[in-house]
């Protein structure tokens, strides 16, 4: 269970929206959950057997059963309730932002003028907004991470970060910071030596993954850009409120105005499968120009199709097709070592890690992982259920 917004951005909502936003955290984990384990039995017990007996084999690949699964009844409602009740979660808390906007207003302006945090907040007007995002509601959200209704907007921000709060079913932790927070303890144990002055995350968002580099490292400086204004002025305001000095920048990830060999580490999470191919790669680049010598780009994201067995490849795809991601699957059939020494980063310094969930497991297994790494993934890694793992890949510059 979440415990919501809890920072200085919260909002108060009444009795029946938290009643209802309650009921939509609930129905989603009945269907990441429940539902999920019961259509793995259906595939194993009905569509796998089928598949098999026409085709004198088992599927190769996801695609396959999704090709067969999608005639099924029970795949046919599992998927109707799951897209229904993402779009109803973002109904859930649309009603008490929109009545607390002018204050929510006041308090981002306080937050962000504040002097007892450093932060920073550089907006671009001029930004052209790459169609990826401006063309598509990500994630099943109205208005997706750019739209903006009023001056100095940050709606969506606010609808982004209650949002997930209920969405996210408590799997991302209370300061929904569980990825920043596990992969940032992970380097710091399993590389000591490794102490970045300078970090950048690069599709930020509100800055849920942001934050824990900074209390993690708190010697570094910290950049962040998204193309979204209206999530950097929430996520430069909920840094202030939680005292950790960001700077938050409108740009976009594949062409920024950084200087050369100017940060030691180049940070993503859950960020390059919103993009297409072509833009992958060049985010990929990017983040080799702006690596000092000895530097590490580290992306936490959903495993490939490569490392997957074709059930668990078939179900994390999922989102490709129902929840308005459509490059998730062409992301995820790319190969992460090619990408980087496509980029020109040296095979030798690839890095792979797959790391426990510091809310589910704590530190202590954190830090045990980081002398177990096997490279083998399971269906624990990158989905919402119990015992959740995260994957991660990069390079050495």
């Amino acid at each position: 269970m979440t415990k919501y917004v809890q920072h200085g951005l919260k909002i108060k909502s009444k009795p029946d929206e938290i009643a209802r936003q309650n009921f939509m955290l609930n129905m989603r984990s009945y269907v990441m959950l429940d539902m999920a384990t019961g259509m793995k039995k259906i595939y194993d017990h009905n569509i796998e057997p089928n598949f098999k007996k026409i085709n004198k084999r088992k599927p190769k690949n996801g695609d396959e059963i999704h090709k067969t699964i999608k005639k099924n009844t029970y795949f046919k409602f599992y998927s109707s309730i799951r897209c229904n009740a993402q779009e109803m979660v973002f109904r859930s808390v649309i009603p008490p932002i929109e009545r607390s906007m002018q204050d929510l207003k006041k308090k981002a302006k306080l937050l962000s003028n504040s002097k007892k945090t450093q932060g920073s907040l550089h907006i671009d007007r001029n930004l052209t907004i790459p169609k990826s995002v401006s063309a598509i509601d990500v994630h099943l959200m109205p208005g997706c991470y750019h739209s903006e209704h009023s001056e100095s907007d940050l709606s969506q921000g606010a609808l982004y970060d209650n949002g997930v709060s209920v969405f996210s079913m408590g799997f991302f932790g209370d300061k929904l910071d569980d990825i920043g927070s596990s992969i940032s303890l992970f380097i710091k144990k399993k590389y000591p030596n490794f102490k970045p002055l300078k970090i950048l995350d690069l599709g930020c968002t509100v800055g849920h993954n942001t934050l824990p580099w900074g209390q993690v490292y708190p010697k570094s400086e910290i950049h962040a850009v998204d193309v979204g204004a209206p999530v950097l002025r929430y996520g430069h305001a909920r840094a202030q409120s939680e005292g950790v000095s960001i700077h938050f920048h409108q740009q976009n990830a594949e062409k920024t105005t950084f200087e050369d060999n100017s940060f030691d580490l180049v940070f993503s999470s859950m960020f390059l499968h919103e993009v297409p191919k072509k833009g992958i790669k060049q985010i990929i680049k990017e983040a080799k120009r702006l690596l000092r010598p000895g530097g590490l780009m580290l992306h936490m994201e959903l495993p490939p199709n490569k490392m997957l067995d074709p059930y668990n490849s078939f179900y994390l795809d999922w989102d490709s097709y129902y929840n308005k991601e459509p490059f998730y699957k062409p992301f995820r059939d790319m190969n992460p070592e090619e990408v980087c020494s496509d980029a020109g980063f040296s095979k030798n310094k690839f890095v792979q890690f797959i790391i426990p969930s510091i809310g589910q497991f704590g530190k202590k297994e954190i830090i045990k992982s980081v002398n177990s790494q096997t490279g083998n993934v399971d269906d624990r890694t990158g989905r919402f259920t119990k015992g959740i793992h995260w994957y991660c890949f990069g390079s050495w510059k």
